[in-house]
């Protein structure tokens, strides 16, 4: 058995039906079945609720073998710890008295970085807990992800512009989702592996905005420009959408 979280994220999502594909029994952990890619959730085991609720776990886990694991990381939590570390906590708990051996989480490049760095620096104590347990653990460490860039799909649409608070000229690696749960779904069905190890997933070039802003162009057939904006009207933009003080300034 199978444990899929944050199955009806853009990532779990396709890990699930990679895993249905290979005909594994599978269970996934959900707040909303209704959620679910249409047709999935009568293929499944399913385990309503949130996986930071111990009770929730505890039941996910029984009969399982190997996880997959990401904390939605919603914005409206209190930090960045709170939305990694704390939320992990009770998997991490529970993961000794159960079978599990296998655990494949998401996590962030940049372990060697020395400084406080928001929410990569709560991914990495998430994946040293994890590794702490004792079970074999993936961390596959990401770039940002390149469909990210579709949360802007409106500005890019309307007005022929998106925005990041870094400049338009260094090169910066991403990638894609699919290749994420395409690395996820062999380890999961692999366990040709043990202890714990990093994964870092990267794009097959580092690539700037404005690159970007050019490749859109050609392939929309109309302009599209990258425009670079201050942390503070980034941070203004993430309180518009919901996050907290916290998760801003993480």
């Amino acid at each position: 058995m199978i444990v899929i979280t944050t199955p009806t994220g853009d990532i779990g999502a396709r890990v699930l039906g990679r895993m249905l594909d290979a005909g594994r029994d599978v269970r996934v952990i959900v707040r909303d079945p209704a959620k679910l890619p249409v047709g999935l959730g009568e293929r499944v085991d399913l385990v309503r609720g949130s996986h930071a609720d111990p009770d929730v776990i505890a039941r996910a886990l029984t009969g399982a073998e190997s996880v997959f694991w990401l904390p939605p990381g919603g914005p409206a939590n209190v930090s960045a710890e709170a939305a990694y570390v704390d939320f992990s906590r009770p998997f991490c708990d529970a993961l000794a008295s159960s079978g599990v051996t296998h655990v494949v989480g998401i996590s962030a490049l940049g372990r060697d970085w020395p400084k406080p760095a928001g929410h990569v620096t709560a991914s990495l104590r998430m994946d040293d807990m994890i590794g702490d347990t004792g079970v074999a653990y993936r961390a596959l460490a990401c770039s940002s992800l390149m469909s990210n860039i579709a949360r802007q799909a409106g500005p890019i649409r309307d007005d022929g512009v998106f925005y990041e608070p870094s400049p338009g000229d260094v090169k910066l690696p991403h990638v894609a989702s699919a290749d994420v749960a395409a690395v996820a779904a062999r380890l999961l069905l692999e366990h040709d592996w043990q202890g714990v190890a990093e994964v870092p997933l990267f794009g097959p070039e580092d690539l700037t905005f404005e690159e970007m802003a050019a490749i859109m162009s050609d392939v929309l057939g109309k302009p599209v420009r990258f425009r670079e904006i201050s942390m503070d009207q980034f941070a203004d933009a993430m309180r518009g959408r919901g996050a907290s003080d916290g998760m801003v300034r993480a």
